[in-house]
């Protein structure tokens, strides 16, 4: 009888990585705790469920992300058939309705003959072949289990969960939609303006207001691209004007002028009954987020159909205890995908999770383990995850930072289609020698114009 490969967790990590071993011909066991168990940022009993917000970030090739979405479908992504199934409008961005996109997600491994489903706790590390998915909140025990195999304590971080509220409560009166830089009244996101008085109360009760008190053992260390928004406040009074409350090109129908700040609202479904407040994940009690986030005028008397929470994440060492293809050192027949593993973000979690599933079926296979390019979008998670000159080592999302530098001298504004266009033709070519069939065609990138006198800048 053929071994079978387990793969520990229903998440993102955990659903590409069971399909894409399932693709590449592997027997899978894809073991979930839900709907038994949930952890206390999850609700859905579904595969797939996306906690924090409902955006996958830009659809633009030339921006990191985008070009790792683009390198993902190349290579078949489950997540990204599931994200163009199931978009919303989102401008530039790539947002989804999540009830339909967990549908999809589930979908796909109910239709894999090669999948098997178990709903189970693990708290043991297995003894077969296996993927770690078990995502930024893995229970205490296998967490436990993990820091003793790694000889190292595991590390943490916190993350906050964003609002949501919905449309048909919304003040109209005191908001308009618009995209920045776009036409007043048309667009993807419900702008949500404040004057300068308004701002300046709003700010005074978000930088007062009660928080969730840490566990005595809990040390916070947030993610620097997910901060709570009490915490960028306290900062500084501006901060919040030059992030997520920055009115720069939103013009106000009503003024023709931009506000002083203002509050973007996202679709958080297809339908666009509800919608998410954009950067506003939060730590702050759910009796203190009712009060401050009344005194933004749009909001005054609306819906909140969930409240900002916290939760922590866990995460290895990844350059001190993974090797390039995400394995334990001290256990190479176990892998680690996703969140667990250093990177940061739905589409990096994802992505870990495609190139571990395919790794695990070639290893039980008896086949040599493939890494991505360096100077791709996936090859620099990598790089990422064995960076070992850092010394505390934090997850990252994907940049352009974590590909090799240019060879040609590029205009800065033109530095990502050049980036992407190097990406693509390496991928497309390591493809061809490892003898992978792309699943679809690479997008098109804008021309790159070089230039003649001028040092990289």
């Amino acid at each position: 009888m053929a071994q079978e490969l387990l793969v520990i967790g229903g998440g993102l990590a955990g659903c590409e990585a069971a399909l894409a071993a399932a693709r590449f011909g592997a027997k899978v066991t894809l073991v979930e705790m839900k709907p038994a168990e949930f952890t206390p940022a999850h609700h859905s009993p579904r595969l797939g469920e996306l906690v924090c917000s409902n955006s996958l970030r830009s659809a633009q090739v030339t921006s990191a992300v985008g070009l790792l979405k683009a390198e993902m479908a190349i290579m078949g992504s489950a997540m990204i058939k599931a994200a163009r199934a199931t978009a919303v409008g989102a401008g530039k961005a790539l947002a989804v309705d999540r009830e339909r996109f967990a549908q999809h997600m589930e979908a796909q491994i109910e239709a894999e003959p090669n999948i098997s489903r178990e709903t189970r706790r693990v708290d043991q590390l297995p003894t077969t072949p296996a993927i770690l998915a078990t995502g930024p909140l893995t229970t205490e025990g296998l967490a436990e289990v993990l820091g003793k195999a790694t000889s190292s304590d595991h590390l943490h971080f916190y993350d906050a969960i964003a609002p949501i509220v919905t449309l048909d409560t919304v003040d109209m009166s005191s908001a308009y939609w618009g995209d920045r830089y776009g036409e007043p009244g048309e667009g993807d996101y419900l702008n949500c303006p404040l004057s300068k008085g308004e701002y300046e109360r709003f700010y005074a009760a978000l930088t007062s207001g009660a928080q969730v008190p840490l566990k005595d053992f809990e040390n916070p260390r947030f993610f620097e691209g997910c901060l709570p928004i009490e915490v960028m406040a306290a900062r500084g009074e501006k901060t919040l004007l030059f992030g997520p409350m920055k009115p720069v090109g939103l013009d106000d129908p009503r003024t023709g002028r931009w506000p002083h700040a203002v509050v973007q609202l996202r679709k958080e479904n297809r339908d666009g009954t509800m919608l998410n407040l954009v950067g506003f994940q939060t730590k702050l009690t759910y009796e203190a987020q009712n009060q401050v986030l009344r005194l933004i005028p749009a909001l005054a008397s609306a819906e909140f159909v969930r409240w900002g929470s916290i939760h922590r994440n866990t995460f290895l060492d990844a350059p001190r205890v993974l090797d390039p293809n995400q394995r334990l050192l001290a256990y190479p027949h176990l892998f680690v995908a996703g969140q667990l593993s250093g990177v940061e973000g739905y589409v990096e979690s994802a992505a870990m999770g495609m190139l571990c599933g395919i790794n695990a079926t070639r290893l039980m296979h008896k086949e040599a383990l493939l890494t991505p390019p360096p100077t791709t979008a996936l090859g620099g998670l990598v790089t990422h995850l064995q960076n070992k000159a850092t010394k505390d080592f934090q997850p990252s999302n994907v940049n352009f930072g974590l590909l090799p530098p240019l060879e040609e001298k590029v205009y800065k504004k033109q530095r990502g289609a050049a980036q992407a266009r190097r990406a693509l033709a390496d991928l497309m070519a390591w493809l061809k020698t490892e003898g992978l069939s792309p699943q679809e065609p690479p997008p098109p990138i804008p021309e790159v114009s070089y230039s003649k006198n001028k040092k990289k800048s």
